[in-house]
């Protein structure tokens, strides 16, 4: 249930925008699922950026990024 949301964008972005799109969405979509306290919700922005990041480095490492 957590990726459909991101999913939604990234059915309905061009393609070339998608990566850039769906990652600003998903670090929004987490911030407002933290957001209760605001801690929490910088807590999950950070990690949840920090998990994108290191997927991205890891596919282009690999080459499977585009």
């Amino acid at each position: 249930m957590g990726a459909d949301l991101p999913g939604l964008v990234a059915a309905v972005m061009l393609r070339g925008a998608l990566i850039p799109f769906v990652a600003g969405t998903s670090l929004l979509f987490l911030a407002l699922l933290g957001a209760t306290p605001w801690s929490g919700a910088l807590r999950v922005v950070f990690w949840g950026a920090l998990a994108m990041a290191v997927t991205s480095g890891m596919g282009a490492l690999f080459g499977t990024a585009p």
